[in-house]
């Protein structure tokens, strides 16, 4: 999978998770209905950025919020994303 570069600071929001600050975007919107998509990273430092995408979830219909994104970030981490470290892009299909 393709390295991605830090998430643009300008287009992002902050959600500080388990004591840990992430920086977090929707990811490009499509034209057309399809799955909700997330871009996550570290706030502090430069690592592995997860890619989270809800499951069949059209993105007009849900607003994203932190809350949402906590979880996100809670789930890459459980199954082995880690944003400490320089990487690959972890994709995640969250449940």
């Amino acid at each position: 999978m393709d390295r991605y570069m830090a998430l643009v600071k300008r287009q992002s929001r902050l959600v500080t998770v388990d004591g840990v600050v992430y920086r977090w975007r929707v990811r490009k919107r499509p034209a057309r209905p399809a799955p909700l998509s997330f871009a996550v990273e570290r706030a502090d430092r430069r690592g592995a950025i997860l890619l989270a995408t809800l499951p069949e979830t059209d993105w007009t219909t849900i607003p994203p919020v932190p809350t949402m994104v906590a979880d996100l970030v809670r789930q890459g981490r459980e199954q082995g994303w880690h944003p400490e470290e320089p990487g690959a892009a972890f994709p995640l299909r969250a449940a």
